[in-house]
């Protein structure tokens, strides 16, 4: 069960959200708060894994809680005002909730958290002796490859375009997308874009709609598969 509370000001709002929240099969609510204080206590006490928050409020609003947590867990912000979405996004939230919303919205928000929080908690895989290199047929001929050396996988139709690490000519080899994203181990390579799978320990910038790998190669990252990448960099980041 994922753990929850909820935070707003207004009485009736909060009870409206702890109710949709108890709702939520695969949240348990640890219980709710008139105000981001009252929060902070009981964070001290309660484990935690998602805050549902509204922005405006007294004495100490919502972004401001949040971005005062040492270790802060997911986030996700309600509110009346549209204009606050940009700043929540900029302490990752994972999702914004614009008020008046329903049971559905809060569904739909949950998901996400169960996503995020999934990729977080994930089990990495057991050692697998024969994941650690392949055999790709190219130009006639079967090739072997380090699976750690695999930089960038780039599709091109019914072909695949591999660039390896140090090496300048990449290997082209007649396969989907899909099936060699199945074939490479997940807890090191992610499809970013619907044509590029990288290696994640290969990453040196990551940008709003773009990465860029050693040696300067630029990836774009497509729109729904942004999230995933997110909740990568999110579980692995120091610091604001």
């Amino acid at each position: 069960m994922i753990k929850c509370i909820a935070i707003d000001d207004e009485p009736l709002a909060l009870q409206q959200l702890s109710a949709y929240l108890g709702k939520v099969p695969f949240f348990e609510l640890k219980g709710s708060c008139q105000s981001a204080l009252d929060a902070m206590r009981m964070l001290d006490e309660v484990e935690v894994d998602v805050i549902f928050i509204d922005i405006n409020m007294p004495d100490l609003n919502g972004l401001d809680f949040v971005k005062s947590l040492k270790n802060p867990p997911m986030v996700v912000f309600t509110t009346a005002y549209q204009e606050y979405a940009l700043d929540g996004y900029k302490v990752e939230a994972v999702d914004y909730l614009l008020k008046p919303f329903g049971m559905g919205d809060v569904l739909q928000a949950a998901n996400k958290v169960k996503r995020r929080y999934e990729l977080l908690h994930r089990q990495p895989a057991a050692p697998d002796d024969t994941s650690d290199v392949l055999f790709l047929k190219t130009d006639y001929k079967v090739v072997r490859i380090q699976v750690k050396d695999i930089l960038l996988i780039e599709g091109m139709s019914e072909y695949l375009r591999i660039r390896l690490d140090r090496q300048e000519k990449p290997v082209i080899v007649l396969m989907s997308m899909k099936k060699m994203e199945e074939r490479l181990p997940g807890d090191v390579f992610m499809r970013v874009h619907k044509s590029y799978i990288v290696n994640l320990t290969c990453i040196s910038e990551v940008h709003k709609s773009r990465i860029v790998l050693e040696g300067g190669v630029d990836v774009p990252v497509g729109d729904s598969y942004r999230e995933r990448l997110v909740g990568y960099i999110s579980g692995r980041m120091l610091g604001r």
